[in-house]
């Protein structure tokens, strides 16, 4: 079930946030409640991606991209994401998520979220975000441009581009 009630919450929260720069990160703060619990008493691997969703769409406000999906009629979807888990997270613990952008490859927004406890990651994830209109796919530079940041392009570190090239050599549909 999605977390409608933290949604709720942290949209009131953050309604308010100032504007991100492209780069700048949003910081949010969570708990981890018994609902989020898998077999083993931890957070369940698919919570922490509709967690992360959390921050995902502050990050999308802030930084103007859901004002720019509603003036152009687009919608956002998730094109992939790659995931790395390090440290337990159990039942009520508190935790950080850092959410940013970190560059675009001409039809995908790539994202990278964090979970933080004490200083030390949980996990983090990188998301290939697209934008979608009636005829599809709408390129990033329209996208930034809708959004006032047509300049950014920043460079991808070595291993997204590398997770990049590998999803795009990626065959699909899958072979079962």
């Amino acid at each position: 079930m999605y977390p409608v009630i933290r949604f709720v919450y942290h949209y009131l929260k953050h309604r308010n946030a100032p504007a991100l720069a492209p780069g700048e990160p949003h910081i949010s703060q969570h708990r981890c409640w018994p609902i989020d619990l898998d077999l083993w008493r931890e957070l369940n691997n698919g919570r922490t991606l509709t967690l992360y969703d959390l921050g995902r769409i502050q990050l999308a406000k802030r930084m103007g991209l859901i004002k720019a999906l509603r003036a152009n009629g687009w919608s956002m979807t998730m094109a992939g994401v790659t995931a790395r888990y390090r440290r337990r997270v159990v039942m009520f613990d508190r935790f950080e998520m850092r959410s940013k952008a970190i560059g675009h490859d001409g039809r995908f927004l790539l994202l990278q979220q964090s979970m933080w406890k004490g200083g030390e990651a949980l996990s983090s994830v990188v998301y290939r975000v697209a934008v979608v209109g009636e005829n599809g796919i709408v390129p990033t530079a329209e996208v930034l441009t809708a959004m006032g940041l047509g300049g950014w392009n920043p460079a991808l570190p070595d291993w997204v581009e590398a997770w990049v090239a590998a999803e795009n050599a990626r065959a699909w549909p899958p072979e079962v």
